[in-house]
């Protein structure tokens, strides 16, 4: 017959040994508990499976093609054209609104984050595209993930801690287009378009330009001689009347048509207007 093992039958040693144990064991337990209790809980991460490389944003203009609030309805923009972000290495410009803004900004993976911009303070006419400057003025600020979707063009979702997003394409920039960083020039504008004999357009009309040359500290140091522009500026458009200065980027072109310039010509800023007396 097997014999029952009572607290009364141990020795005093046998006794102690099995308590010691029990006290251990359980020591074990309450620790192992308070761990799984106690402890920071893990935190998730943003999947770096679409993160856009900053080469990436800065090879494109992100144009939007649709907005969307914290509740998931859509919003429509009144900028014509459509509003546009534009990456640098730190900055990043919002354009096509009645001011130009510019934020800068820090990428770490899918997460994104952009300080608050600062802008120029032109007036604007049109009373809807000023309420929608203010409104992406305030959000840009609370951006958090920036995903980078494949397909030609390529598709940037930005999103917001409030549960908006902004769906962009991107169009090559020039940079991208013609591959180089390309020559900045700056050129002044005559008032008015003259006839001139193209070899491929009839009855046109061109630009009259003449070069101008700065200083590195801003001041003019002369400029060249006017001379008929037989191409047109990427991004200019041209009022009868008006004298401007231009910002512009030439690009030399690579395998270039027997119809077309060597050159691309795309506007970088206006540096100064004025209306002809």
């Amino acid at each position: 017959m097997q014999k029952t093992l009572t607290p009364s039958s141990m020795s005093p040693r046998l006794r102690t040994v099995l308590k010691t144990a029990a006290a251990v064991t359980l020591a074990a337990l309450v620790s192992a508990c308070g761990n799984m209790t106690q402890g920071a809980p893990v935190q998730p991460t943003a999947s770096s499976a679409n993160a856009p490389s900053p080469a990436q944003l800065k090879a494109y203009y992100w144009d939007l093609k649709a907005a969307y609030d914290g509740k998931g309805q859509a919003w429509k923009s009144s900028a014509k054209p459509a509003m546009q972000l534009q990456f640098d290495d730190r900055q990043v410009s919002v354009r096509n609104l009645c001011n130009t803004m510019g934020a800068s900004y820090t990428l770490n993976g899918s997460n994104i984050q952009v300080s608050r911009p600062m802008s120029t303070m032109k007036a604007c006419a049109d009373s809807e595209l000023m309420a929608q400057e203010q409104r992406v003025g305030q959000l840009l600020p609370t951006a958090q993930r920036i995903d980078l979707r494949g397909g030609e063009p390529p598709q940037l979702v930005l999103h917001f801690a409030d549960g908006s997003r902004w769906e962009m394409a991107g169009t090559p920039t020039p940079q991208t287009q013609y591959g180089s960083a390309g020559e900045r020039i700056f050129l002044e504008v005559a008032p008015q378009r003259v006839a001139c004999n193209h070899p491929l357009i009839k009855d046109a009309q061109c630009l009259r330009v003449r070069e101008i040359r700065y200083g590195d500290n801003g001041v003019k140091q002369g400029e060249g001689e006017w001379q008929l522009f037989y191409s047109e500026i990427e991004g200019y458009k041209h009022e009868p009347g008006i004298r401007n200065v231009l910002r512009v980027n030439r690009f030399k072109r690579q395998n270039v048509p027997a119809d077309a310039s060597a050159y691309a010509y795309v506007l970088d800023m206006v540096v100064e207007s004025e209306r002809a007396r």
